[in-house]
């Protein structure tokens, strides 16, 4: 897991499928849904109370961050709950401060934390290494993922898995175990298992790199994964691929923060929830419609809505 974090980060117990429309309920009863219509007051009442039966995963309050190097502030006040079972979608112009904010909750070295909290599972998440961030159960898909000369994809993939299991307090699986724990995720990601034997991202293509970070979450397992971009460079046929999966990942306490551009992400995967990032912070946070908007009208919709 070292080796995970210092290539991930310097440059969970495998889940489940589960993605469905949860019903708000009272003690004794379901409110109907055409009831909800009828009562918003009433609907909004169950929502939040339901909303207080789920474990919160992640808060961050007034987050700043600057680039390490020249003291750039890019993050400037991030404010951003995720309760479990969550998916989010984070939307912006490029240089918004997206992609920094996914690799200042991972502990990317290239950027420093100059104000607010981050809180994961009731931890300090800002006092983690990169490596006990990932080992705790965050995830982070990078935009454009580092090759790795002289390692084997399935020598890297048993490494990270087992230094997982051993923070779990179980044992470590040897080359022929991990075998047969990791021919259905090969399966899951529609990846041939000739792929093992090649070295981590070298001489793969954007689609082969993109696959093979889903592969690592599938084998890795996450409460919180962050995909940053994942749809970016991906043809329909691998987007629909890497989308199945990340759908047959989702679990009641498990959740996903996406980072994208493009609508069509979103069409594959449903968010909960869409926020606009603007010069480093959330500026506003919506449904789908957003996204909708976005489409049609731009950015400067945003400014007006």
């Amino acid at each position: 897991m070292a080796l995970l974090n210092q290539f991930r980060c310097t440059s969970p117990s495998p889940i489940t499928p589960f993605k469905q429309q949860q019903q708000l309920t009272t003690t004794s009863f379901t409110f109907p849904r055409h009831h909800r219509r009828k009562y918003p007051s009433l609907t909004a009442a169950l929502a939040s109370d339901d909303s207080k039966k789920k474990k919160l995963v992640l808060e961050v309050k007034d987050l700043t961050a600057v680039i390490a190097e020249t003291g750039k502030e890019i993050l400037n006040g991030v404010n951003l709950s995720i309760y479990e079972g969550e998916v989010h979608a984070i939307m912006g112009k490029n240089g918004s401060g997206k992609s920094t904010f996914a690799k200042v909750l991972v502990g990317h070295r290239d950027y420093e934390v100059t104000g607010g909290s981050v809180v994961f599972k009731g931890e300090n998440l800002l006092e983690m290494e990169a490596e006990d961030r990932s080992l705790a159960g965050l995830f982070l898909s990078f935009q454009s993922p580092v090759e790795i000369p002289g390692v084997s994809n399935s020598d890297f993939l048993q490494m990270a898995y087992n230094a997982r299991r051993r923070k779990l307090g179980q044992p470590e699986l040897d080359p022929l175990q991990f075998y047969g724990y990791i021919m259905p995720k090969l399966e899951m990601v529609n990846i041939n298992a000739d792929f093992l034997n090649r070295n981590v991202n070298e001489g793969f293509s954007g689609g082969e790199k993109k696959r093979n970070e889903i592969l690592q979450l599938a084998v890795l397992g996450a409460e919180l994964t962050i995909l940053d971009e994942i749809d970016s460079g991906l043809d329909v046929d691998a987007l629909r691929d890497v989308s199945k999966a990340i759908n047959a990942l989702m679990t009641p306490t498990n959740s996903v923060l996406m980072i994208t551009h493009y609508r069509r992400l979103l069409e594959f995967i449903k968010p909960d929830y869409i926020h606009i990032m603007d010069e480093g912070r959330i500026s506003k946070t919506g449904d789908i419609s957003i996204a909708n908007i976005l489409e049609k009208e731009g950015y400067k919709a945003m400014a007006t809505s």
